[in-house]
């Protein structure tokens, strides 16, 4: 397409929008999905496949919601493959949370992570998490073993079929001996199919029971050695062992051996490298963070980041492409609305000044390139906001909640023209779900901003709602357009990490990936890259 085709979505005078079709389908062409400048996912897992082995599945919907869990299975698949890729099996785990991808990438992939968070309250959530998982320990035991039995069963089922071709085989060779060579072909009456099959069944039968209990026995020792990648998740007293009521065994001798097998085996995983553990910690990550101050045993590692808020993605970036030791990175951001921006408020001042009156020190989460930052480009919080809008849900009827946005429209006004502030850093939070009508909303709201409400009385909060009340549909059209735009400004914010990580000289490859399905998980989009080998 020229530059001319959506010159018509606003007015060349007053700037105003003048053409809603022209303007979503401008909107449409400047996604990114439209630009082409993704990777597929698919291609990404073929290009690192290697000689990645298959592991047993941990079900993680057993742990988290539906939208965490699809969030953590592919991503934490795409960083084993990297991992693999760099020869790495160190992971640091930036804004971990509560540690929903941190513990899983260590049971499920067997690497030794560091999920970093700088809140205490999820640093101690993740460790609430190891405790309850827990409770689980014993159950995947019992269900190991009973799938491990179940399928040993299921191929000893399937085996009689093999065995009657065979046998039916070796009954039919000596008609071939040279003893029956003179015999007539048709005379030759060969035993039915249907008795080869009683035969087959039942030999197959009573070899398959003995087969099949030794080599249970024997999987399930090393079942319990697979196991042990949950032990060293947990806290070191996190695990109890079977205790002689808990047991089924009807001999002590039993019972003992079974303890003494495990604790040499948890002794043997303690004593072999711990790879596979999961360390959470509590620091706060900047551009400036020197990571061998947190962790002590920094190696040849990988950062990962799913759903990095705010400068915390960007800082992520820098971290990348400054520390040796760090080979590969992924990153999901969110929370565009946090990002500082270097030259918001600075709309007044010319752009060739714009870089003389920064502190060369300072850091910013956008913009992050250098031919934006030579722009002297800007978003502001209004855009910013808007980037976080989640669109594939609109379009599948997950509508946005007017309502709550009627009400905090409203109460700005309000917050105006009684108080006099137009600015501020004040959030009143989740505060609708909790009110039980719009006055109550106010109240609560005006209390959490810390301004005295006693200065509004109830008929006055209600002639402020009925006042505006027939615009919400107006309010409701305006955010729909910010919907329909949300996707041009994420771009924008993705493609400066992309291009800053292009203008590095040690990257090997960098891309966009669309890493989860937008409607579970709107914020999709990884930042991927890889140093390259001569930096390894």
């Amino acid at each position: 397409t020229d530059d001319n085709t959506f010159s018509d979505v606003f007015c060349e005078n007053s700037k105003k929008l003048i053409n809603v079709h022209l303007f979503a389908l401008a909107a449409k062409y400047y996604s990114l999905s439209n630009l082409g400048v993704c990777t597929p996912l698919e291609d990404i897992l073929e290009a690192l496949r290697g000689d990645s082995q298959v592991t047993t599945g941990i079900k993680t919907d057993e742990f988290m919601n539906n939208k965490k869990s699809h969030e953590v299975q592919v991503m934490s698949e795409l960083v084993d493959k990297i991992a693999n890729y760099c020869g790495i099996k160190q992971v640091i785990d930036v804004g971990s949370g509560k540690g929903y991808l941190s513990s899983f990438l260590s049971m499920q992939y067997n690497l030794k992570v560091y999920g970093i968070d700088s809140s205490n309250t999820n640093t101690n959530g993740a460790h609430e998490r190891n405790r309850k998982l827990k409770k689980h320990w014993k159950a995947y035991q019992r269900r190991g073993r009973a799938n491990l039995k179940s399928q040993k069963l299921e191929k000893a089922n399937n085996s009689p079929v093999e065995s009657e071709i065979k046998c039916t085989a070796i009954n039919e060779k000596p008609l071939n001996d040279n003893s029956l060579q003179s015999q007539d072909q048709d005379q030759v009456t060969l035993q039915p199919f249907s008795s080869f099959t009683e035969i087959s069944t039942s030999e197959t039968s009573k070899q398959t029971e003995v087969d099949l209990e030794a080599q249970t026995q024997a999987d399930e020792s090393r079942l319990s050695e697979e196991d042990l990648a949950i032990l060293n998740v947990l806290p070191a007293d996190a695990v109890e062992f079977f205790s002689s009521s808990q047991c089924n065994y009807g001999e002590n001798c039993e019972e003992e051996k079974v303890e003494r097998k495990m604790a040499s085996l948890k002794a043997k995983a303690s004593k072999s490298s711990e790879s596979n553990l999961y360390f959470p910690l509590t620091s706060c990550i900047t551009a400036e963070t020197e990571l061998s101050d947190i962790i002590t045993d920094l190696e040849d590692c990988m950062m990962v980041g799913l759903h990095t808020c705010g400068d915390l993605a960007a800082n992520t970036l820098r971290i990348f492409t400054t520390k040796p030791e760090i080979k590969a990175v992924c990153s999901v951001g969110c929370c565009y609305h946090l990002l500082s921006e270097q030259f918001e408020n600075q709309e007044a001042v010319p752009v060739f000044f714009l870089h003389f009156a920064d502190c060369p020190e300072e850091v910013w989460g956008f913009p992050m390139c250098q031919y934006l930052k030579d722009k002297g480009w800007c978003c502001g919080r209004n855009a910013r906001m808007s980037a976080c809008l989640a669109l594939e849900r609109v379009a599948v009827g997950q509508m946005l909640p007017t309502e709550s946005l009627f009400y905090r429209a409203v109460l700005q006004v309000i917050i105006e023209e009684i108080y006099g502030v137009t600015k501020s850093d004040g959030h009143v939070g989740k505060t609708f779900s909790k009110s039980s009508s719009f006055i109550d909303y106010v109240r609560k709201s005006l209390k959490k901003l810390e301004l005295d409400d006693s200065k509004l009385s109830d008929s006055c909060i209600t002639d402020y709602y009925e006042k505006y009340q027939h615009r919400m549909n107006e309010l409701e059209a305006f955010n729909m357009l910010k919907v329909v735009l949300a996707p041009c400004i994420e771009v924008l914010i993705l493609l400066d990490r992309l291009c800053y990580l292009k203008e590095q000289d040690n990257i090997a490859w960098s891309g966009l990936v669309k890493l989860f399905d937008p409607v579970k998980s709107p914020r999709c989009y990884a930042v991927i890259a890889l140093k390259k080998q001569s930096c390894f």
